[in-house]
């Protein structure tokens, strides 16, 4: 059996479920790639606001779903080998959980075990304007090598699809962690092309 790259995607309450959901289609079609979903519950509610889906329609996007209290969870241990965790999208309560090390729940205790282990972290913080506190977190978690990612869109590409905007965010992000996704989103490639 070949070894499938592993990434832990985690999704919060913040507005922007459609990040962590399109994130995971995308993936599921990578078969190189194994998926580990954490949600929480103010995630599981924003996500039946936003996107009419339930609990099951997400879990069956993933390949490993793990309870967000699991703390005993196999991506709570940096024995077990990720590419990476990505916040999607990410609540300031999150950001501030992974600025200050609590571990408080699986969601931020699998970003601090990426951060340890020096492993990719991506948070796409949902929230303006930004306080102080916000944006000493952002710096915080930048400083110790995670990566701020505010979803948004991109105008040069000329849309007015939300789902073109949202395929452009996933597209760069799964690009840093080495996935194809070139067929999501235009890379920009001068204004004389």
């Amino acid at each position: 059996m070949a070894y499938k790259k592993r990434l832990v995607i985690g999704m919060t309450g913040a507005t922007g479920a459609i990040y962590g959901v399109r994130m995971l289609q995308v993936l599921r079609e990578q078969a190189d790639w194994e998926t580990h979903l954490v949600i929480s519950a103010a995630g599981l509610v924003n996500l039946k606001y936003e996107l009419d889906m339930d609990r099951a329609a997400l879990y069956a996007l993933a390949d490993v779903t793990h309870g967000i209290n699991d703390i005993a969870s196999c991506i709570a241990s940096g024995s077990f080998k990720t590419e990476g965790v990505v916040i999607a999208p990410c609540s300031m309560k999150t950001l501030a959980a992974v600025a200050h090390g609590f571990g408080d729940n699986l969601i931020s205790r699998a970003a601090d075990v990426a951060l340890k282990e020096r492993r990719k972290t991506v948070l796409l913080p949902r929230e303006t304007p930004l306080n102080l506190a916000h944006i000493r977190n952002m710096a915080s978690v930048t400083e110790m090598g995670g990566i701020i990612y505010p979803p948004m869109p991109a105008f040069y590409n000329k849309t007015d699809s939300v789902r073109a905007m949202v395929d452009e965010g996933v597209g760069r992000i799964l690009d840093m962690f080495g996935v194809d996704a070139s067929g999501l989103y235009k890379q920009w490639s001068g204004l004389g092309e």
